[in-house]
């Protein structure tokens, strides 16, 4: 909070601090025209996005908009790889990934290119609980090769990495960036797999987004080599279409 204050203030001229920003964040204060343009062009995202909790904008996209939102209808593994391979490869603003099930190759690999090439893009990533597999484990290695969390980007922090870790938290799977959102969906075959989804577009990933930013603030910080490497793993039978 405090860096984020120190951020907003850097582009404003004005004193916000940590507590302030708090109370805009949880409602408890509305954020004046000034102090909104500032956090919209530190965080990259429109006022509707970022202001919604205190305009009374609360119902989500998908509760607005039903199935209108879906752009496809994932029905194979290979179509569902494909999709969340793209929207990794077409973030340059945003990419949050979520869940600790992921281990496809291509997938992790799209990631990590994204993080190298774009050095502007922010980069989520949350944790349900330890990861499930030792690939995940090695892709989270690699992340924070390719970026230090403690850096800064013209102010931003551009890598964020978490563990939400109360037993009784629902899982959540998706990827989202900017501009497009893939949910994986699980599989008749099997209680733990995930073979199939849906591919959202622009209005209903900028909100996937903002969730998932919300959940990495309130997770525990996973952003060292050595916590990464302190992570129970939690291996088991393979799966196929786990994401």
């Amino acid at each position: 909070m405090e860096e984020a204050a120190a951020a907003l203030n850097a582009i404003t001229g004005g004193a916000t601090d940590a507590s302030l920003l708090s109370a805009w964040e949880s409602g408890r204060r509305r954020t004046g025209a000034r102090n909104r343009a500032g956090l919209c062009r530190l965080y990259r995202e429109p006022s509707q996005v970022l202001f919604g909790h205190q305009d009374g904008e609360v119902t989500s996209v998908l509760e607005t908009s039903g199935t209108a939102v879906v752009v496809r209808v994932l029905a194979r593994w290979t179509d569902l790889v494909e999709a969340m391979v793209d929207v990794a490869a077409q973030a340059r603003e945003h990419l949050v990934v979520t869940g600790s099930r992921s281990r496809e190759k291509a997938y992790l690999a799209a990631i990590e290119t994204a993080v190298a090439r774009h050095p502007d893009l922010v980069h989520y990533r949350v944790l349900y609980g330890p990861p499930r597999h030792r690939v995940l484990v090695g892709h989270l290695l690699r992340l924070l090769e390719l970026r230090d969390p403690l850096a800064r980007r013209n102010g931003v922090k551009t890598l964020h990495l978490g563990i939400v870790e109360p037993a009784g938290a629902l899982e959540r799977f998706f990827v989202a960036s900017e501009s497009a959102a893939v949910v994986p969906l699980p599989s008749f075959h099997g209680a733990e797999g995930f073979d199939c989804g849906v591919l959202l577009g622009r209005e209903a990933a900028v909100g996937l987004v903002h969730h998932g930013r919300e959940a990495c603030a309130s997770a525990r910080p996973v952003e060292t080599l050595e916590a990464v490497r302190a992570l129970p793993v939690r291996d088991g039978p393979r799966c196929e279409g786990e994401a």
